[in-house]
């Protein structure tokens, strides 16, 4: 799985196998319908095939600071180097990424001659139905998958498909634009697209200055959370895939193309640290929007636009590998996680104490959760892993309704509203502190436990000095993470979420972002030899592209959706932690100390 390589125009993505084929593909966003889903099916998913006849695997890499894909092919009578690009171009601070809706696929011939062959498949109902191509002047057109191709190469109708053959000699060039938009594609020229492209993703790349540890997956990491904010709203997907699953067989198969407020702090904070603020601010605004409705509830997840599609199961699909069912939607959507209101309220201070920007009416949203926190925070709930079961007193949920009360405390004093109840926040706050001391740590475990009245073990736990509810060098802390450390590995660096029966059949493997984090909660406890040594063998990990999935099995076996945005957020956060080690949070260090001149310290 993590050989594909992930392309983005910021509007969708693509995912491209070695044999240079187009697996997956959603048009006409990333939400939308996967009209090249190869990869939940090779019977019945349509593709997108451009591939040079040799007998290796072509060398390929990412254009530095970019996410156009570069392939060099060496064949017995020449060689040929090829770019595939979702073509962009630059916007402005309203949206600063803009997409021209075009897959374009360019191939270059060195030496020799090589052997071209192109193949398009599109199956519109993610793989249900085929669609017809017919000609259109000097352009292909295939209506019911909304798409259009040009190229010099001498494609044919052959039933669904779409097919050219060619020879190439030495010099000779060959494109192939494939839009999904309503834009003209026949007076473009492939070579301004590519330079445009590569230009428009290295300015972006380029605001970045840090040089320290890890500084390439930092920056690498950053262009794949970029690829995977959505240009219209600056929503933050989790991932551009559904229902890769994570177990080879399994049915935990899930959509993850939607946006977990759990990654909206450490997204604002890894934006800003990098010079990214406008992307910042756009994120933030839609966060907020998400967070503004009549009900006091927040949705755990959201869609790109903002609402979220109900879960229904793809019965015509095999999945991948075999792995059944496949689903598009997610009904996590529903559940009651008190969890978010921590991140959310995270990400809000965040934000007010590096540009002190927040608005009265944003802040009057806010306010109302962070009451709704104080009064229902004794309750039960689904907790952060989405277990679909009953409700229990999670500890992870407890310590965030905790962090959600602690930052309003601290939000109200920064904007200056001395009318809001911050004695009773400040009450509710303390007693959830000592309620989860009592409760949630387990003395015959020997740690912080997944709930209330379990030994169940939760690598959510080593958050706890990461959002400062417990120093990192305190005994309680750094038992819990010795114990993760030993009944949840399953691998050198890589450890289990939890290994609790949550109601389905078999097993996940390790988590990327518990993994990462086992990084930041050894660096605040003291231990950065120990902290850099996982942190390594976790790059080793890392896709040939430098690209992670959700999950690894114990082998190394990519599992989960991908590329995966959390997995990439906690990568720089470890980053970070390690290279500014110290006795805190590197990263929250640095926002407090950008916090504007005037401003409360919190």
């Amino acid at each position: 799985m993590d050989s594909y390589a992930f392309l983005s125009d910021t509007h969708t993505g693509a995912l491209i196998g070695v044999d240079g084929a187009v697996d997956w593909f959603c048009v006409p966003h990333f939400e939308g319908d996967a009209v090249f889903a190869r990869l939940l099916d090779r019977r019945v998913g349509g593709a997108f095939t451009f591939s040079v006849a040799t007998d290796a695997a072509p060398v390929r890499r990412y254009l530095p600071g970019t996410l156009v894909l570069e392939s060099a092919y060496h064949a017995g009578g020449g060689s040929a180097v090829g770019q595939d690009f979702l073509a962009v171009r630059a916007g402005d601070a309203a949206q600063p990424f803009r997409a021209d809706m075009l897959l374009v696929r360019r191939l270059l011939v060195r030496e020799g001659s090589v052997r071209v062959r192109a193949e398009v498949t599109p199956r519109p109902g993610y793989g249900a139905r085929p669609a017809l191509w017919h000609r259109d002047a000097d352009h292909w057109v295939a209506a019911e998958a909304g798409l259009r191709l040009r190229s010099g190469l001498p494609f044919r109708v052959d039933g669904a498909a779409l097919r050219a053959e060619a020879v190439l000699h030495e010099g000779q060039t060959v494109d192939v634009l494939l839009g999904y938009g309503p834009g003209d594609i026949d007076e473009l020229d492939p070579a301004d697209l590519l330079e445009r492209t590569c230009r428009t993703w290295r300015e972006w790349s380029d605001r970045a200055d840090y040089t320290g540890q890890g500084s390439d997956e930092v920056r690498h990491s950053a262009a794949v959370l970029r690829g995977l904010s959505f240009d219209e709203t600056g929503a933050l997907l989790a991932a551009p895939t559904a229902s890769l699953p994570e177990e080879i067989g399994g049915v935990r198969n899930w959509d993850y193309r939607f946006t977990w407020h759990r990654d909206a702090a450490l997204l604002l904070l890894a934006l800003f640290r990098l010079g990214h603020a406008e992307e910042g601010r756009r994120y933030l605004r839609f966060l907020l929007s998400t967070c503004g409705g009549a009900s006091d509830v927040l949705s755990p997840l959201v869609g790109i636009h903002g609402v979220t599609r109900e879960e229904e199961i793809l019965d015509h699909l095999d999945g991948y590998a075999g792995s059944r069912p496949v689903r598009i939607g997610n009904d996590a959507a529903q559940q009651l996680q008190f969890d978010t209101y921590g991140h959310v309220l995270d990400a809000a201070l965040l934000y007010q104490q590096l540009t002190g920007e927040l608005t009265g009416a944003q802040w009057q949203v806010l306010r109302r959760h962070v009451d709704t926190m104080a009064a229902r925070w004794r309750e039960p709930d689904h907790g952060i892993w989405e277990i679909r079961g009953p409700l229990r007193h999670y500890v992870n949920s407890k310590m965030m309704a905790w962090v959600c009360l602690d930052r309003g405390v601290r939000l109200a004093d920064l904007v200056g509203d001395h009318d809001a109840p911050t004695q009773r926040w400040r009450a509710e706050r303390d007693a959830i502190h000592s309620e989860v001391i009592e409760r949630g740590f387990d003395s015959r475990v020997g740690s912080f436990v997944l709930a209330y009245d379990s030994t169940e073990l939760d690598a959510s736990l080593l958050r706890m000095p990461l959002v400062g509810f417990l120093a990192g060098g305190d005994p309680l802390v750094v038992a819990t993470i010795d114990r993760i450390r030993r009944d949840l590995a399953i691998a050198p660096a890589l450890i289990r979420r939890y290994a609790a029966d949550d109601g389905l059949p078999g097993e996940e493997g390790a988590f990327l972002l518990c993994s990462f984090e086992l990084v930041s909660a050894l660096v605040l406890a003291g231990r950065r030899e120990e902290a850099a040594e996982v942190f390594d063998q976790l790059r080793a990990y890392a896709g040939p592209l430098g690209l992670y999935a959700e999950q690894l099995d114990a082998d190394g076996t990519a599992l989960g959706n991908y590329p995966q945005a959390f997995t990439h957020l906690a990568l720089i956060e470890a980053a970070l932690n390690l290279d500014g080690a110290g006795d805190r949070d590197a990263l929250h260090a640095w926002a407090e100390r950008t916090t504007r001149p005037g401003t409360a310290d919190g």
